[in-house]
């Protein structure tokens, strides 16, 4: 996969989007990333192109996509950070135009889509990477290293949620009922449970889910549930929702020889919002004892069963430095539109499951 810097001078980029994804997100991961400059922001909106200004003194401003992409040969790699309608014509307008692009999740509305993203890549030599950056997170980190080194025996059943108690709508694109906004926590939230699922335990045979509209005025899920049987035997059972009045663990997986517990989420995406910066603190990404999971059999983690397991600092600014790495050095793609692809084959079938009320195998 190619980009288009010399020596040491960092790779330009352009963001399309300056709304939670763009601000709170990528905007600060790309300034923190070593070999690259964020080079021009777009955005129509006067507020947040004030905002961009004041908090990136150098970067240019561009009113729409098509301003960006008439000087393709000013920049090395376009990220996507629009919303979920607009990722597969801006990133293959991208593609077209020569650079390498950085999609957010959901990177389209179908797999089928992904995949001609990917083609499209491929067939121009170019890196097309989705943003994942829950693989980054602090407990999945742990949660990993933990599997690695075969602490809980074979899984049996990994429980991730993702839960929050937001009982009046927000309203906006994220909440529409419109299926062309691909909106709903089912592509939202469930991109991420079920893209660490299968990072963790590998592919899924069967899909079973169930989507429900709970809050007053609502026009697209707020309480899902997805069932994964993976190849491996693993099953996953994944709850996203913005109506849990009490959350559950983040993460409780089972296996052969002990379980793992943890309660809470990785810090980053607070701290984010906060306005701190990675590289500006020694301790980013770290959470306090009180928060760490617990390894144990036998016992309630609530009552003290189990050891405390000290959580690994998140690293979102992981993502951007394999990005910059796979365009420079020739690195590995951080995420590839092809894993992207196969979350979305789960997704649809687990939109089929919960309309059929079936079980869908893949």
């Amino acid at each position: 996969m190619t980009g288009r810097t010399t020596g040491d001078t960092p790779l330009r980029v352009g963001l399309i989007g300056y709304g939670l994804a763009g601000s709170v997100f990528h905007a600060p991961l790309i300034a923190a990333a070593e070999g690259l400059a964020l080079d021009t922001v777009v955005t129509s909106n006067p507020e947040r192109q004030q905002q961009a200004r004041a908090e990136f003194p150098d970067v240019r401003l561009a009113a729409a996509p098509d301003d960006l992409l008439a000087r393709a040969d000013e920049l090395d790699l376009v990220v996507i950070a629009s919303p979920n309608k607009t990722h597969v014509p801006l990133a293959a307008a991208a593609l077209e135009a020569g650079l390498p692009v950085v999609v957010d999740k959901p990177v389209a509305g179908a797999a089928a889509e992904a995949r001609k993203l990917a083609a499209l890549a491929e067939e121009r030599g170019l890196l097309l990477s989705v943003f994942q950056n829950r693989r980054w997170d602090n407990d999945f980190l742990t949660l990993r290293k933990l599997l690695d080194e075969g602490e809980l025996g074979d899984v049996w059943r990994f429980e991730s949620r993702f839960e929050r108690w937001r009982p009046q709508p927000k309203g906006g694109w994220r909440e529409s009922g419109d299926p062309e906004e691909i909106g709903g926590l089912l592509y939202d939230l469930g991109s991420h449970v079920v893209d660490q699922a299968l990072v963790l335990f590998g592919p899924a045979a069967s899909v079973y889910a169930e989507a429900d509209v709970r809050r007053p005025g609502a026009e697209t899920d707020d309480d899902t549930f997805i069932a994964l049987t993976h190849a491996s035997g693993v099953r996953s059972h994944l709850y996203v929702s913005a109506t849990t009045a009490q959350l559950g663990p983040r993460f409780r997986v089972l296996g052969s020889r002990a379980g793992y517990v943890k309660y809470g989420l990785d810090p980053q995406e607070a701290a984010l919002r906060e306005g701190l910066r990675p590289g500006t603190t020694a301790d980013w990404g770290t959470e306090g004892e009180e928060l760490w999971g617990r390894v144990g059999a036998g016992d309630s983690p609530l009552t003290g069963g189990g050891r405390p397991e000290q959580t690994l600092p998140g690293d979102y600014p992981a993502y951007y430095a394999a990005v910059a790495k796979a365009l420079i050095d020739g690195g590995p793609n951080p995420v590839t539109a092809q894993e992207a692809a196969a979350a979305l084959d789960v997704l649809e079938a687990a939109r089929r499951s919960a309309r059929e009320q079936v079980a869908v195998t893949l």
